[in-house]
């Protein structure tokens, strides 16, 4: 099997893509969340409380795509799991002084929390804003006394933010539900609008098929109901539009998911005779969330992740440290956020990293007056920055980075005046230090377990496959045996691709020829394509246009 070359590009890594559909609802909620309790502290004249509370606060950022029923138990977790790494960081500060000491402390902290967001899948913004709290925690001055008040203050605005992130259901309590399942469709229509040929044919397929993966992992964890069972028909829908492009009008697709905006009634696809094709869902549902042993054997699978992390976040501090700079948590922060999937994106991530703090840092220059003023200015600057880092990072992270940068040195001057030029030059120090010490120890901690789940991936597809065409093969199967075949092909075929992008990006290792995975892709895409038409539920598409115009 073929070693891969690394390849490190620069065009295109700094390019602005589309913000996020719901760029704003991390951006307001983080302002909520951190407004209240930053005024609060402001009239009482103990803005040096401002890190504790802000720990608390910004878990607002967490887990807005998710139904709110799982938004509940996640924000719990991240709270708590904020509070953890906030208490440790805070023993360690009270405990010693040896900047050695918190730099290791800080390096172990921010390889847990890399790994145990990656095995149970957070979500942005994953594992940064917990190491960024916790690293910075641990340069604070702090005795063993004020600890259990300092954590009182983040576990309170922890609840804080559980609220905001929790508020909007009020209104809409389907809405991240609708959202997932409107994202589907649309991309299951851009597939569909290329008939199954053309240049863009693979990309268009690929995004489909996350978005069809997202939605059902989305609903799976939404409560039951009938507005659930409305938006599974519609994912269906997309389903069939990704097995069989040809066969499905997608000016359709795109018109349930313009209805899905709002709170209107969810659309009906008339075109459904009946739920047989939802009966591998009810199945699903008892097991849909992998046992804990799995999620803990994830943990053995980021392994290497893990220590590129603990290795480049400790050489990184110590460099620093070296340089003489005092506190140089922003080093290990700047480290711990570069390691993605594999080295390419690793790469990418540093670029963006470093591009965006060096540009923030001219904006802190200009600002820092205007925060000088008044200590209330200072606060709403810092308010504008957290608003502008959210509704900026889903376009690239770099310009994100550009508003975080100015917001995390202003916070250091809620406790007393800064000298800004020596936070200017001690942060370039930090970013660059942290970004090429960083990235050497993911070049030198080489991940080839990547490989090996590729060649699992791999055998999961062909395994589903074969399964799927025997239950074809059948000339009457079981209840639900077909679908549960479909959707575990279609489950297969989404991992292989995520594997294969990583294997693809990652340093030094053997992956199966590429070939193989192209192989497997499309003998999986036409096993799906055959189970729908087994099934009938490809209708074609001027007659079931003119059936859903006759029923209107």
């Amino acid at each position: 099997m073929p070693r891969p070359r690394l390849r490190l590009p620069l065009t295109g890594v700094l390019r602005l893509g589309r913000p996020s559909d719901i760029w704003f609802k991390p951006a307001v909620s983080v302002v909520a969340a951190v407004a209240p309790p930053n005024l609060i502290l402001l009239a009482l004249g103990r803005l040096d409380l401002a890190m504790y509370t802000m720990a608390g606060s910004l878990c607002a950022l967490y887990a807005h795509n998710r139904p709110y029923a799982a938004r509940a138990r996640v924000l719990a977790r991240v709270v708590l799991g904020m509070t953890v790494g906030l208490g440790v960081a805070l023993l360690a500060a009270s405990l010693t002084t040896s900047a050695v000491a918190l730099v290791t402390v800080g390096a172990l902290l921010a390889a847990a929390q890399k790994a145990l967001c990656d095995a149970t899948r957070l979500g942005p913004p994953a594992n940064v804003v917990l190491t960024f709290i916790s690293s910075a925690a641990l340069f604070a001055p702090q005795t063993l006394g004020q600890v259990p008040g300092h954590l009182g203050l983040a576990l309170a605005t922890g609840a804080w933010a559980w609220l905001i992130g929790m508020a909007p259901g009020l209104a809409r309590p389907h809405g991240p539900e609708r959202r997932a399942t409107a994202h589907a469709l649309n991309a299951a229509a851009a597939h569909a609008a290329t008939d199954g040929t053309g240049d863009g044919h693979d990309r268009t397929r690929t995004a489909a098929a996350d978005a069809v993966h997202a939605a059902w992992q989305t609903l799976l964890s939404a409560r039951a109901g009938e507005t659930r069972r409305a938006l599974e028909r519609l994912v269906v829908r997309a389903e069939i539009a990704l097995a069989a492009p040809a066969d499905t009008d997608p000016t359709r697709l795109r018109g349930w998911a313009r209805d899905l905006r709002g709170t209107g009634p969810v659309p009906s696809p008339g075109d459904l005779v009946d739920d047989a094709e939802l009966l591998g869902i009810d199945t699903e549902l008892p097991t849909h969330r992998p046992p804990l042993w799995h999620r803990l054997r994830a943990l053995g699978l980021l392994a290497p992740i893990a220590a590129r992390t603990v290795l480049g976040c400790a050489l990184a501090g110590y460099v620093a440290l070296a340089l003489g700079v005092g506190r140089p948590y922003w080093a290990l922060v700047t480290a711990a956020s570069l390691y993605q999937a594999n080295v390419t994106l690793t790469w990418s991530r540093g670029v963006q990293r470093v591009v965006g703090n060096l540009v923030g840092v001219l904006a802190f220059a200009t600002l820092v007056p205007l925060a000088h003023v008044h200590r209330a200015a200072l606060v709403l600057v810092c308010l504008a920055l957290n608003f502008g880092a959210e509704a900026l990072i889903s376009r690239n992270y770099w310009l994100g980075s550009v508003c975080v940068t100015p917001m995390a040195l202003l916070i250091t001057e809620f406790a007393q005046v800064q000298d800004s030029g020596r936070l200017i030059t001690e942060r370039l120090v930090d970013t660059l230090v942290g970004a090429v010490v960083g990235f050497v120890a993911a070049v030198a901690v080489t991940n080839r377990r990547a490989g090996d789940r590729l060649t699992g991936a791999l055998t999961a597809v062909e395994r589903a496959r074969e399964h799927a065409a025997r239950v074809l093969a059948e000339p009457r199967p079981a209840p639900g045996a077909l679908e549960s075949a479909r959707r575990s092909l279609a489950a297969a075929l989404v991992d292989l691709r995520a594997s294969a992008d990583a294997a693809s990006g990652e340093w030094w290792q053997r992956v199966p020829p590429r070939e193989r995975v192209v192989t497997a892709e499309q003998s999986g895409h036409r096993t799906l394509a055959a189970t729908v038409r087994r099934q009938g539920l490809v209708l074609d598409r001027d007659a079931s246009t003119k059936a859903e115009d006759a029923r209107r």
